[in-house]
């Protein structure tokens, strides 16, 4: 199989955004400080790694379709969705939020392609499930350091 221009570009902004939440991640991990620091540091090289696995998955895809992956900074600074994450020292409360936001982000991104993805490439749709499963996750777990036992949790809409 031969993948599409449309399947090409859909994968192509999943591998942008997988390669931007790694960078942040590492980022995170550099500079964070505060409350609970060790727990999140240790949180946040899961996250890489999965973001470099999911990167390298994709892109290995990608080239068994016939599709060239472009994992260059300047096209993933140009085309990622996720936003920027800032320079120097960072709070645990604020790496927190900017990492799930970065975590939604990329699942965002993976939710929105794949309906084109899975018409197209079933086998590839798959992955993104994977991918999906697991960034979600993450950012619940990372959400729930800064939750608080009395917040509400929305019960699925009954239809």
């Amino acid at each position: 199989m031969k993948a599409s221009p449309t399947l090409t570009n859909n994968l192509q902004a999943v591998l942008a955004d997988l390669i931007e939440l790694h960078v942040q991640g590492k980022q995170a991990h550099w500079n964070i400080v505060g409350t609970n620091f060790r727990d999140l540091h240790l949180q946040l090289d899961e996250i890489v790694d999965a973001a470099r696995q999911f990167a390298d998955d994709t892109a290995e895809r990608m080239r068994a379709l016939h599709a060239l992956p472009d994992g260059r900074s300047s096209t993933v600074a140009e085309s990622t969705s996720l936003a920027q994450f800032p320079e120097g020292l960072i709070s645990t409360k604020d790496a927190i939020e900017r990492i799930v936001a970065a975590l939604e982000a990329a699942v965002g991104t993976m939710r929105k392609v794949h309906d084109e993805v899975d018409e197209e490439d079933p086998t590839t749709a798959d992955l993104l499930h994977e991918f999906i499963a697991k960034l979600e996750q993450f950012a619940w777990m990372v959400n729930a350091e800064t939750m608080k036992p009395t917040a509400s949790v929305t019960a699925p809409d009954s239809k």
